[in-house]
């Protein structure tokens, strides 16, 4: 029998928030493939598990998917592990599970953080539909044209940005969606500088150009009045 690729979702920032299930499985499978070694050894020691690990990213993945599906298929299991969250959402995965489907290697969710659904919830915006962006092309082009297609979007959206380019994407939001559209600026959720920021377009682009711009940012903008 081959053996199961876990997707293990890992805490956003707190520690303390990887379950009792992600722990577990972590600790008894045969391989963690994680994005960054260095950053995923840090959460295993501090909650006492000590495995072996191999670098997985989207640099390397052409490379190291067969090496994990030779694995799993001489019957050992392996966990799937990103830097912070959700693989597969905005991070590595879609490639390795692509490559393990047509071998039927049993793929099991172990659910978990998510910055996206976390500053959803605490957003204050309508949450029983919305769309999940991710981060926007980084080519002026590109993004310009995914702007304008989500400048109609009726559902509530959720990007992420990085902070070097948070001041360029408020100033296109309210170029693009206009300066009232009411909008959430969450950054660095469960750490201790968590700080979440309610206001419109134009008010949080004024607010962040006086500020030091650091940590990660989640942003969710109100969906187009109908």
């Amino acid at each position: 029998m081959p053996g199961t690729l876990y997707v293990v979702a890992t805490p956003i920032g707190n520690l303390a928030d990887l379950t009792p299930r992600a722990r577990e499985v972590l600790a008894s499978v045969a391989l963690i493939a994680a994005e960054d070694t260095r950053h995923t050894r840090k959460l295993l020691t501090h909650h006492g598990i000590s495995r072996p690990l191999l670098s997985y990213h989207d640099h390397n993945e052409v490379v190291q998917a067969p090496r994990l599906l030779a694995l799993l298929q001489e019957g050992k299991s392996v966990a799937l592990v990103t830097d912070a969250g959700t693989p597969g959402i905005a991070d590595p995965a879609y490639y390795l599970l692509q490559a393990l489907l047509p071998h039927a290697i049993p793929i099991v969710p172990i659910p978990g953080p998510t910055a996206a659904l976390a500053a959803l919830a605490v957003s204050g915006l309508p949450t029983d539909r919305f769309v999940f962006e991710g981060f926007l092309p980084v080519k002026s082009g590109r993004r310009r044209q995914r702007l304008e297609v989500l400048a109609g979007e009726p559902r509530t959206m959720v990007l992420y940005e990085s902070p070097h380019r948070l001041l360029r994407l408020l100033q296109e939001l309210v170029t693009h969606l206009g300066p009232e559209r009411r909008l959430v600026v969450a950054r660095e959720l469960t750490k201790r500088f968590e700080e979440v920021t309610r206001g419109t377009t134009a008010t949080l682009l004024e607010t962040f150009q006086t500020r030091l711009i650091r940590g990660e940012f989640t942003l969710v903008i109100a969906g187009c009045p109908t």
